[in-house]
């Protein structure tokens, strides 16, 4: 407000190098601190200014410049697109071969504020010949350095499979895939989460990832005592996981959703969300992998989630990983059914504050269409909603013809009496149903 902006700009090219250091980092600085004022540097006309000296200046001015240039593009896609107007790009990718470790740092960063936003201006990046150079500083053996490149690789690759194969093609996964058991945990969050961006886009670039063996390496990840490491790690199997059945095999071989399945029971919150997808996607695919979910004891810490966590989100996407596992055959359904979690599905479904409904309804529709385990259907006979009644009703009228002692017990629970109070529309499917299940009793026991 006091007009110091202005009064910086002079000072950017004062003949004392301190000073000028110390305007840029004032301004960056400002910067930095809101949109507005990134918005006045970029008004002020001090961009070009910085992208000049940038290439003749000292070490510390270097710094200083980038500094202001990440600061200013990492408020929104416009303000970067600033940066990218002046002729930034092509100074800060001449940094990153710079002798100063932290000058490199320093442009990778900014390079890194810049591709993040979307895809032109990653593309821009690209373009401007930074992927090679990225891949350069990964090998450098400052952690700080490798942390900020393979960041700013990840952002490059997270817009499209076009910009990610760029970085594949540079060489990257090697370099990356050898840093999943680096000691350092800020920089594996930046690994795995770029490798699950390169991952995420296709069937081939999941197995160019695969083939850069980080099975089973990446499943100590899920034991890490870093939370973001952890989930970065539980993202990348998940984003692997969800392409093809053989991908998911592949994981199950290795070891991986045991691995994935322990590390749900040992965390909360957020942490848990790419696990949970995960064990989804794993049984999605097919009956044999969703057995192998079952087997390794997936169903509980998943009915665990549902009841502990908090968030909507999170409770929505364990009923939908429930719903995968349960819908493929009676047998699936009742691995499902057996874990008392019906009930928990039913009154999550009924809650009406719980915002991801859909998801709830379509994972009980898919457990109950496939449930022939009577025992776990009987309780749900009195709650349920009509729309939600119709899928129970009908798997007893599935069973109970063929199964005498299903019949009577379903007499003695007092499953019948329940049956009879429920008014469906005449010629409904629900009041088929219910036909279907009278006709399996002599006339005088459905009086009665």
């Amino acid at each position: 407000n006091s007009g110091v902006m202005a009064l910086l700009r002079p000072l950017l090219l004062d003949v004392v190098p301190t000073i000028q250091q110390t305007a840029a980092l004032a301004l960056g600085r400002l910067a930095n601190y809101n949109d507005d004022l990134a918005e006045a540097v970029v008004k002020g006309d001090i961009l070009p200014q910085l992208v000049c000296s940038l290439s003749e200046q000292n070490r510390f001015y270097k710094k200083a410049a980038a500094f202001v240039l990440r600061a200013v593009g990492k408020h929104s896609p416009q303000l970067a697109l600033a940066i990218v107007q002046c002729g930034a790009l092509e100074t800060l990718v001449i940094c990153l071969e710079d002798f100063d470790p932290g000058v490199k740092e320093a442009a990778a960063w900014a390079l890194g504020y810049i591709a993040r936003h979307n895809s032109e201006l990653s593309q821009a990046v690209v373009d401007a010949g930074a992927v090679p150079l990225l891949v350069l500083c990964i090998q450098e053996p400052e952690i700080a350095l490798k942390r900020i490149a393979a960041s700013t690789l990840s952002d490059i690759s997270k817009h499209s499979p076009e910009l990610a194969q760029t970085v594949v093609d540079a060489g990257a996964i090697a370099h990356l895939a050898q840093m999943i058991l680096n000691p350092d945990a800020k920089l594996k969050r930046q690994v795995l989460s770029a490798l699950s961006q390169i991952a995420k886009h296709s069937v081939d670039l999941a197995e160019l990832v695969v083939e850069a063996e980080i099975f089973p390496v990446v499943l100590t990840c899920l034991k890490d005592s870093d939370e973001y490491v952890k989930k970065n790690g539980a993202t990348l199997i998940r984003e692997i996981a969800k392409h093809t059945p053989e991908l998911s095999q592949l994981i199950v071989n290795a070891g991986g959703v045991a691995a994935i399945i322990d590390c749900i029971g040992s965390c909360r919150g957020a942490v848990r969300l790419p696990g949970i997808m995960m064990l989804g996607y794993v049984a999605a695919h097919s009956e044999n992998l969703s057995m192998a979910v079952i087997i390794s004891k997936g169903i509980p810490p998943l009915c665990a989630c549902l009841i502990e966590e908090n968030e909507d989100h999170i409770k929505a996407a364990a009923a939908w990983a429930l719903g995968q596992i349960g819908r493929h055959t009676p047998e699936h359904a009742r691995a499902v059914a057996v874990a008392n979690v019906l009930p928990t599905l039913l009154s999550m479904y009924m809650d009406t504050r719980s915002s991801e409904d859909l998801q709830t309804k379509k994972a009980l529709k898919n457990i109950l269409q496939k449930c022939t385990y009577l025992p776990a259907l009987e309780p749900l006979l009195h709650d349920a909603p009509p729309n939600i009644l119709k899928h129970i009703v009908g798997q007893f009228s599935k069973v109970l013809p063929h199964d005498s002692k299903a019949r009577r017990l379903f007499v003695t629970t007092g499953g019948l009496k329940k049956v009879q109070e429920i008014k469906a529309e005449p010629g409904s499917l629900l009041q088929e149903y219910i036909n279907a299940i009278n006709n399996c009793y002599p006339e005088e026991i459905v009086r009665y």
